[in-house]
């Protein structure tokens, strides 16, 4: 068995939490020893996409006339498209049409999370098989390390005595972005950081004014590369997480993984996998974020990042490239029948 797996454009998404994921599928690839390409005019037996691009779509139309089997990768729906740039819920449902048409092509569509697999059932215009499996994260990787974490807080010049709040993503509403910049304005004796980074040019005012605030517990440090998310998330307080829609969340199983503290949003991505006062603590407005967060950094709330560290163990990437190669062999099956 020989995989392509594909992604288009990926230098154009690989800060963004699908570009994480196509990472840890090379990775999971690599570690549990299945024989893959990049290249699309190299050989193979399955081809695996992971984007709905017209490239994309073109090689799998192709692959299916070749005798092929595809793979697709569903990141994305209509639901996590809304809220992410100028006009992009007004074209909602072309992107639901088109992203329809692309994982029709699939024998088999992965997607994330039961969640999400409902969602694409949901269209009721989704006629290939959806099976649910998480993007994983190397949980080695994002081990607790007090001397990193202590860089971190270094180089952002943060005090011993701070208590510092993370928040990750990219500079889109969907995200949470206006929850966190007004919290970090309730609550000015913590410090806010958020990593992540997109053009603010494609971004609604409410956006570019978020991101403009000028606070002085409050810092949008950008891009930062993937090693630093792992030094904060060592040597922060708390990870918060105020997202209104996702497929999985990349970020909460690496804070899981790094056992920092986590408050994220009450939403229904996360209720099959992540319970309130269980593993995560859970918000469902701002004023349960406000209220809760103190509640964790005053101690007032019992440490839960033992259960959470095994959530992501759960999710690491050589259990989920077995699962994968799984996958991959159920396909090859129904080929040879």
């Amino acid at each position: 068995m020989k995989v392509l797996l594909y992604t288009e454009g990926l230098k154009q998404i690989e800060k963004s939490g699908l570009g994480k994921a196509i990472k840890h599928q090379l990775k999971a690839l690599e570690e549990n020893h299945i024989d893959h390409t990049t290249d699309p005019n190299d050989t193979y037996d399955i081809v695996h996409i992971n984007f709905y691009g017209p490239n994309s779509f073109a090689l799998a139309k192709k692959a299916k006339d070749m005798g092929k089997k595809v793979v697709y990768h569903a990141h994305s729906t209509e639901e996590d498209f809304k809220n992410s740039f100028i006009f992009s819920n007004q074209m909602a449902p072309i992107f639901k049409w088109w992203i329809t048409k692309c994982y029709n092509l699939g024998d088999k569509i992965i997607t994330p999370t039961p969640y999400s697999k409902r969602l694409l059932e949901s269209y009721g215009t989704i006629e290939a098989p959806i099976v649910a499996l998480s993007n994983g994260i190397d949980v080695s990787f994002f081990e607790h390390d007090d001397k990193k974490g202590q860089a971190f807080r270094d180089f952002y010049g943060y005090q011993d005595h701070e208590k510092v709040i993370v928040g990750i993503g990219l500079y889109i509403e969907r995200k949470g972005i206006l929850d966190f910049v007004e919290l970090a304005k309730r609550l000015p004796e913590y410090k806010f950081i958020w990593f992540g980074y997109s053009p603010l040019s494609a971004s609604p005012l409410k956006i570019r004014e978020a991101v403009n605030t000028e606070l002085p517990n409050l810092h949008f440090a950008g891009y930062v590369e993937p090693t630093m998310i792992r030094d904060a998330l060592s040597g922060a307080d708390l990870y918060l997480f105020p997202t209104l829609e996702e497929t999985e969340g990349i970020p909460i199983i690496e804070a899981c993984a790094a056992k920092i503290p986590s408050l994220i949003r009450d939403i229904p991505v996360f209720s099959e996998w992540l319970e309130d006062g269980k593993n995560v603590y859970k918000a469902k407005d701002i004023d349960e974020f406000e209220e809760k967060i103190k509640g964790i950094l005053e101690g007032k709330l019992p440490s839960l990042i033992d259960a959470g560290y095994e959530v992501a163990k759960e999710r690491d990437l050589k259990l989920i490239g077995k699962q994968l190669i799984e996958i991959y062999k159920s396909v090859l099956d129904e080929k040879n029948e």
